[in-house]
C-alpha cells in the first residue's frame, strides 16, 4: 500500500517515525493509502531546512517573489482538474466542489502576485530640520500552517502565498485525513521556480502539532480548525513567543424575511447547508424563519432537500459527496435521532441512505429539522454534516437577538429585499462575516476572512491585509544626513521635533 511521505527541503521525505496512519475513500468505505506522522524530530528537520532556506529567500527580490507567485498560479490552472480528484478521492466531496475551493485559494495567489503595491511603505520629508522618517515591512522568518481537513487546498492557499511572498519560509502541517493535496502542492510550487526549503510539508498528529507550536525556531503559526484547538493552538504558540492566527468553529444562521422572494432564498439555503456534505465552517446550518415565512419556507426547503442528488464525487452530475470518516457519519445520523428525541421535527431524514455500488461509503442524507430551540444539541452544537435546522422567530430583532447569543460569530446571511432590514441586520449582528441575499459570505482575497466571539480566538483574521500584517513586521526609520563638517547641535532633553 502505498506511504504518503513528508515533503522536505524540496524532496519527499519518509522521516523517522515508524508511525502511519489510515487515508480512506470515503466513497468507498476502503483505505486507500497510508500517510506518514511526523515526530519531533522531524519537524525540527523541516525548520532547519526552513531556516537555512529564509537566509536566500528573504533577501530575494520583490520582483523573484512574484514571478514565482505568477508561474505557480499558472500551474494551479493547468492541473485543476488533477488537483481537483486527488481532494475528492480523500476527503469525498465533489470534484467541482473541489475545483471550486482550488479557484478560491487561487485567488489568494493572485493577491500575492500584486504585493509590489500592498508593501509600499511611506515617507515622510522634512518632519525636523533635516531629518526625513519612513518606514517599510521585513518578513518574520519560519512560519507554519495547521490546517483542516475540509478545505485541503483553500485554506492553506489562505496561508502559504502571502508568507511566501513577502520573504517567509513556511512549514505546512494538513490534516491526515486528506493529506495528498499538500504534496501535490509542493511539487508544483517546485516546478514554479520556489527554492528547496522555502516550502516544507509535514503530517502527522498531536506530536507534529505541539512540535510546530513549541519550537524555537518557528515564528508565526496560523491554524484552522475547531475552538476547543484553536484556544489550545492559540495558548500554547503565544506562551512560546510566537504570533497565532487561530480560526475556530462556527454556527452560521441564514435570516429568512416574509417579504423574501423563498424559492431563491431556500435554494441557496439548500445549497449554502448541504453543499461539501455540511463540512465547510461557513456552512449554513440554521434557517431562522421570520414571521409567517417560516411553514412556506420549510415546505419549499423540504423539496429541495430532497432533490439533491448524493453519490461519489467523481460522479458527473453528483452535488453531494459521502462525510469524510465512519466517525464524522454515525455522529451526524446520532444527532438526527437526538434532534428527534428533544422534540425537534424531522421533516427530511438523510440518516441509512446506501448508494448503489457504494454500500460501505460513508454516506448520509440531507437533513431537515423543523421547530428547532436553542436549548437543543442540534442548534447548540457544530455538526459539521448536511444538517439544516429551522427555528421559527417573530420579528427580525428577535432573529438578531438569536445570533448575538450564539457563542459563534463567524458567518451570518438575510434574505430579504428590504434595504432597511438589511442595514439594520449587518449594524446589529455580532458577526465577522455577513451576506445580504449571499448564504456562503466568503470574502475575497483582498479582503480578511475572521469571525467574532468564538469563531475567532485572538485578534489575527487570515489573508488580504490582515496577512499581511500577521506575516511581516514594520520598521520605522528615521534619518539625518548633515552637510560635511556642520555642527548640530544634541540635546540632553527627550527629542522632538522642533
Amino acid at each position: 500500500m502505498k506511504t504518503i511521505e513528508h515533503w522536505i527541503n524540496g524532496s519527499p521525505t519518509a522521516g523517522t517515525s515508524p508511525e502511519t496512519a489510515p487515508v480512506f475513500n470515503p466513497a468507498t468505505g476502503q483505505e486507500q493509502a497510508r500517510v506518514a506522522l511526523a515526530s519531533a524530530a522531524d519537524v525540527d528537520t523541516a525548520v532547519t531546512a526552513a531556516t537555512a532556506a529564509f537566509e536566500t529567500w528573504s533577501e530575494s527580490s520583490l520582483t523573484q517573489r512574484t514571478q514565482v507567485m505568477f508561474a505557480f498560479r499558472q500551474l494551479l490552472v493547468e492541473h485543476e482538474e488533477e488537483l481537483g480528484r486527488i481532494i475528492s478521492a480523500e476527503h469525498g466531496k465533489t470534484v467541482d466542489d473541489a475545483r471550486g475551493e482550488i479557484t478560491r485559494g487561487r485567488e489568494v495567489v493572485e493577491f500575492a502576485c500584486g504585493l509590489g503595491d500592498v508593501l509600499k511603505g511611506s515617507f515622510s520629508d522634512q518632519v525636523s530640520r533635516g531629518v526625513d522618517v519612513h518606514n517599510f515591512r521585513q518578513p518574520l522568518g519560519v512560519v507554519a500552517g495547521i490546517t483542516p481537513f475540509n478545505f485541503p487546498a483553500m485554506v492553506p492557499l489562505w496561508m502559504h502565498p502571502i508568507a511566501i511572498a513577502t520573504g517567509n519560509t513556511f512549514i505546512l502541517k494538513p490534516s491526515e485525513r486528506d493529506p495528498s493535496a499538500a504534496n501535490f502542492v509542493a511539487e508544483l510550487y517546485k516546478r514554479a521556480g520556489l527554492p528547496d526549503g522555502v516550502f516544507n510539508v509535514v503530517h502527522g498528529g498531536k506530536e507534529a502539532v505541539d512540535a510546530i507550536l513549541t519550537h524555537s525556531g518557528v515564528e508565526a503559526v496560523s491554524f484552522v480548525g475547531s475552538t476547543p484547538i484553536a484556544r489550545y493552538v492559540h495558548e500554547t504558540a503565544t506562551a512560546h513567543g510566537k504570533r497565532v492566527q487561530a480560526l475556530g468553529g462556527a454556527k452560521n444562521h441564514a435570516v429568512v424575511l416574509p417579504d423574501a422572494d423563498l424559492e431563491f432564498a431556500a435554494n441557496h439555503i439548500t445549497a449554502g447547508a448541504y453543499g461539501s456534505a455540511g463540512e465547510r465552517c461557513m456552512a449554513v446550518s440554521v434557517a431562522v424563519a421570520v414571521g409567517n415565512a417560516a411553514d412556506a419556507l420549510v415546505e419549499i426547503l423540504e423539496r429541495k432537500a430532497g432533490e439533491v442528488r448524493v453519490g461519489p464525487g467523481d460522479v458527473p452530475g453528483i452535488e453531494m459527496g459521502p462525510l469524510v470518516t465512519k466517525a464524522s457519519q454515525e455522529r451526524v445520523e446520532n444527532a438526527v435521532g437526538t434532534a428527534a428525541t428533544q422534540g425537534a421535527t424531522v421533516v427530511v431524514d438523510g440518516r441509512g441512505l446506501k448508494v448503489d455500488g457504494h454500500e460501505d461509503g460513508f454516506f448520509t442524507g440531507p437533513s431537515l429539522l423543523d421547530h428547532v430551540t436553542t436549548e437543543m444539541d442540534a442548534y447548540k452544537e457544530e455538526l459539521f454534516g448536511p444538517v439544516l435546522a429551522v427555528v421559527r422567530v417573530d420579528s427580525l430583532d428577535e432573529a438578531i437577538g438569536v445570533i448575538n447569543a450564539n457563542p459563534y460569530g463567524n458567518g451570518t446571511a438575510l434574505f430579504t429585499g428590504s434595504g432597511e432590514a438589511a442595514r439594520r441586520f449587518q449594524r446589529n449582528v455580532k458577526v465577522g462575516m455577513i451576506g445580504v441575499n449571499v448564504p456562503v459570505p466568503v470574502p475575497m482575497s483582498y479582503y480578511s476572512f475572521g469571525g467574532w466571539k468564538d469563531s475567532l480566538i485572538g485578534d489575527s483574521p487570515i489573508h488580504g491585509p490582515e496577512g499581511i500584517r500577521f506575516y511581516t513586521r514594520p520598521k520605522v526609520v528615521t534619518t539625518r544626513w548633515p552637510q560635511p563638517k556642520q555642527q548640530v547641535t544634541a540635546g540632553f532633553n527627550f527629542p522632538t521635533s522642533s
